[in-house]
């Protein structure tokens, strides 16, 4: 009797799996372009013997995408790699009909931690008076962003504007004042966005203000009018992240699944900057504080 359970198990599993059941996952990629390198995500699952993915390119939203798979090789949209040595290498061809090369890292999240997080001492990121502490993600943002009465703003378009410093954990406080029918946004370590957007009567979604742009959806309005001072209070400790509006919390606590479009990289498990997107519309920030772990 034991042979045959051991015989049936053994089956079982043998069914249970397929080919192309390595590549099943999340994926960092890194893609290779004449211009230089820029981040992608990919996640490939399996429900009932049939595969999907889904995406984020190198801007714009996490998208649905077609996906064949045959053994170690898969297939979706340009794009065309194979398993080698646990990573996906493989090529594609970009919107100007390039060709470029892409390399995609499995995503692997350290176990949340069940601790509370012992926090340090706040630091001003904005200084109010200039840049210092601040870079541009294009030389040309020296041109589009400045301090006016104290406060930072932008004449888009505008490329991104970095802080010099870059971070794992921490609590963020941003106030923000945005023109009608504009948007910008706050990326955490430079690569989940958090919107901001001019709400008006739209009703809630991803791409709404205080979204992570395409992942997570808030469950209250909280927002004012456009031309009105708001403010973010955003908490992230490993992937998971607690956003409030005005002091209304609208993401509590949940996993972000992956990168958004525009971010710095897919190095999901290094620190990195906080990230003001510039290129939109007319936006104002104030009060920028950053309360790291220690």
């Amino acid at each position: 009797m034991r042979h045959l359970l051991s015989f049936f198990t053994i089956i079982g599993t043998a069914l249970a799996a397929a080919p192309g059941d390595g590549l099943l996952g999340r994926w960092d990629l890194t893609v290779t372009a004449a211009a230089g390198e820029y981040a992608s995500w990919l996640e490939v699952t399996r429900t009932d013997g049939k595969y999907a993915a889904r995406m984020v390119g190198r801007g714009g939203s996490v998208r649905p995408v077609e996906v064949k798979v045959s053994g170690d090789e898969i297939e979706f949209e340009s794009h065309k790699g194979r398993l080698v040595g646990g990573k996906l290498e493989g090529t594609a061809t970009d919107r100007q009909g390039n060709h470029v090369k892409w390399v995609g890292l499995r995503v692997v999240r350290p176990a949340a931690s069940k601790k509370e997080p012992r926090w340090g001492k706040p630091v001003m990121l904005f200084n109010g008076k200039d840049l210092t502490g601040w870079t541009f993600r294009n030389p040309k943002g020296k041109e589009c962003w400045m301090v006016e009465g104290g406060v930072l703003v932008n004449k888009p378009p505008c490329p991104d504007l970095l802080t010099e410093q870059k971070f794992r954990d921490f609590k963020l406080h941003v106030e923000y004042n945005l023109d009608p029918k504009s948007n910008s946004g706050i990326y955490l370590r430079g690569r989940y966005e958090v919107q901001i957007a001019d709400q008006g009567p739209r009703e809630l979604d991803s791409h709404g203000v205080g979204g992570l742009y395409g992942f997570l959806t808030p469950t209250k309005k909280a927002a004012k009018p456009a031309g009105e001072w708001q403010a973010f209070d955003i908490t992230l400790v490993g992937f998971r992240v607690t956003v409030a509006l005005n002091g209304t919390t609208i993401i509590d606590g949940e996993e972000i699944p992956g990168i958004t479009g525009a971010a710095l990289d897919s190095r999901e498990n290094d620190p990195g900057p906080i990230m003001l997107q510039g290129d939109h519309g007319r936006v104002q920030f104030r009060n920028i504080v950053m309360t790291p772990t220690q």
